[in-house]
């Protein structure tokens, strides 16, 4: 049976407080994450298996979702997947795991970010709150465009040679940085401070975002031409496509 999409973002909340669908089965720790995220003024929605989070998300499209790795009959990573694949959603994934495995499949499935467990319910708000500020609509932004890539920021649309991508929110945020800053070679830290907005992080993850997004935009994303390894440095974006 084909997936119906999700209703737009923001319509379920009267007052237009983002809905927040915390996915835990833990009920001390969902019950936590869920008191802090209601004091910061968002509307949250819980479950504690995958079916429930699925029913959830399907009944009420969540702006966001706080996603536990380890649940019950079906995993976050299952659970992450159906979700996206009723459209584009922002996705926090928690672990109680500190293995480093385990957070790669979570940003290779399109987790926009993780938080391990034991975390602070302040810090995870804080993230939450970048991820949606990141996830929203620009208000002010030209087209960007090179090598047939196109970004439309207001729009949150990115295509290649006419066809849209299917771009998660960092991945998005990767492009259009690199659009933004072409023949320019930045390191790891440096694209997770800009893209992130983060001084500090695993920096596994922009490199799961950048081997994500060449899968995406190169034509052979095994020999990348326009998103280049800079050894010893980091990435460079090159609108001419040379390969190294």
């Amino acid at each position: 049976m084909q997936q119906q999409p999700y209703e737009p973002l923001g319509a379920q909340a009267a007052d237009g407080s983002p809905r927040i669908l915390v996915v835990d089965d833990d009920p001390t720790v969902a019950e936590v994450v869920a008191g802090y995220l209601d004091r910061a003024g968002y509307v949250v929605d819980r479950a504690g298996d995958g079916p429930t989070a699925l029913t959830r998300a399907t009944a009420h499209r969540p702006d966001l979702v706080v996603l536990d790795l380890m649940l019950p009959g079906m995993d976050g990573l299952e659970v992450c997947r159906r979700i996206r694949g009723h459209g584009p959603v922002p996705v926090i994934m928690l672990t109680a795991r500190g293995d480093e495995d385990d957070r790669i499949l979570g940003l290779e499935v399109g987790a926009d970010d993780y938080v391990t467990k034991p975390f602070s319910p302040r810090e995870l708000v804080l993230r939450v709150e970048s991820v949606l500020r990141r996830s929203r609509p620009a208000d002010t932004g030209h087209r960007l465009g090179a090598a047939g890539l196109t970004v439309d920021p207001a729009a949150r649309r990115a295509t290649k040679n006419g066809t849209e991508l299917a771009l998660t929110l960092r991945e998005f945020d990767l492009l259009s940085f690199f659009l933004r800053h072409p023949g320019r070679a930045y390191g790891r830290e440096d694209l997770m401070r800009e893209v992130w907005g983060w001084d500090f992080g695993d920096l596994s993850t922009v490199t799961v975002h950048v081997r994500r997004l060449r899968g995406k935009v190169e034509d052979d994303p095994a020999r990348p031409r326009l998103i280049q390894t800079v050894w010893g440095v980091g990435y460079r974006f090159d609108p001419a496509g040379e390969e190294d």
